[in-house]
């Protein structure tokens, strides 16, 4: 439906790692005018502590939605940023699966979320989810 989704993926162990990331990502003129970039981390710090949070960047629920899928896959000392490009049509609650699927393929990728996308440890650190989040076209 237009839109673009991106996802990053950067490994963290405190919350410098994570502004640092955020930071690192919107240096990227691309990445920096894309529409929406949709932000959730989970972190174990050196005392044991979980510290997570996100940001929906004005996609409301968004980023809630991705601190969520973090949450249920047990992912840890992780920062995920999917990066949007409103392609001018309204996707409604659509919006959230391909933002969510472009997330869940890249953590799988690096063997995150039960490596069901395949490749653990593969270089690249982004998943392009072409238009409406789908591969191709």
């Amino acid at each position: 439906r237009r839109s673009t989704f991106q996802a990053h993926l950067a490994p963290v162990r405190s919350l410098d790692d994570v502004n640092d990331v955020v930071r690192v990502l919107k240096s990227n003129n691309k990445v920096a005018r894309a529409t929406h970039n949709i932000m959730a981390y989970r972190l174990t710090t050196e005392n044991g502590n979980l510290l997570s949070d996100c940001d929906d960047d004005g996609e409301n629920a968004a980023g809630g939605r991705l601190l969520h899928l973090l949450d249920i896959i047990g992912a840890s000392n992780v920062c995920v940023v999917v990066s949007r490009w409103y392609g001018g049509i309204q996707l409604g609650p659509d919006r959230f699966k391909h933002i969510n699927n472009v997330a869940r393929q890249l953590l799988a990728a690096h063997g995150h979320a039960g490596n069901e996308a395949g490749q653990k440890g593969a270089k690249d650190q982004t998943a392009k989810g072409g238009k409406g989040g789908k591969k191709g076209k």
